[in-house]
């Protein structure tokens, strides 16, 4: 591959990663209901996820996916159910106390998981790279699976780097937050409207 289609797909990336969608919200949520570290934590877990849809989309499991109607709509339904879980979790809690107590290592891993959950039950994310990667293969090279490969590992990267300084960024935001007790008591029914947010955006979504 030459270097001005990778850097012409790495300027498509980051513009597509710095705009709004679930993994973005998910990461904030996490940074402001606990620190920079869980936000981290998460980011890392949905980049993990990535790469199962990378995979996907390199050997042709994404397109499998996109043709069959009930694969999507089980993957779909499935994620949205746990986004609304995660919600309701948010609610039940709603009125706790934050701090800035550090989190154990145990807790980061929970978020990884969730992380990767979340991205590999969310469909859309198969189709995307489905989508996104062939536009920046040239046939005529040859080895257009490991083409796809190395775009889709430039997406990965860049989509780690952004999202760790929206984790740094949140973390800012926290501190201030916990400052303010009356907003801070309400920080578990923002981050429950985040997840609601997300899990209706993944049912609603279309093939």
């Amino acid at each position: 591959m030459d270097f001005s289609t990778l850097f012409a797909f790495l300027g498509a990336a980051i513009i597509l990663t710095l705009m709004p969608g679930p993994d973005n919200l998910f990461v904030l949520a996490q940074s402001i209901a606990q620190d920079k570290k869980a936000g981290i934590a998460t980011s890392l877990g949905l980049c993990t996820g990535l790469l199962v849809h990378i995979g996907a989309a390199v050997l042709g499991i994404s397109a499998i996916i996109y043709q069959s109607t009930v694969i999507f709509s089980i993957v779909k339904f499935a994620g949205a159910a746990y986004l609304l879980y995660l919600a309701w979790q948010s609610f039940r809690a709603k009125g706790d106390p934050f701090t800035l107590e550090q989190q154990n290592a145990q807790a980061y891993m929970t978020l990884y998981r969730k992380g990767i959950l979340m991205n590999i039950l969310n469909p859309k994310v198969s189709l995307f790279f489905l989508a996104l990667l062939p536009q920046f293969v040239n046939p005529t090279q040859g080895h257009v699976a490991l083409q796809m490969l190395i775009l889709g590992i430039v997406f990965l990267v860049q989509a780690l780097l952004l999202f760790s300084l929206f984790s740094i960024f949140a973390g800012k935001v926290r501190k201030i937050i916990i400052g303010k007790p009356a907003i801070a008591k309400r920080l578990n029914v923002v981050q429950g409207v985040l997840f609601t947010f997300i899990g209706i955006q993944i049912a609603l979504s279309k093939q």
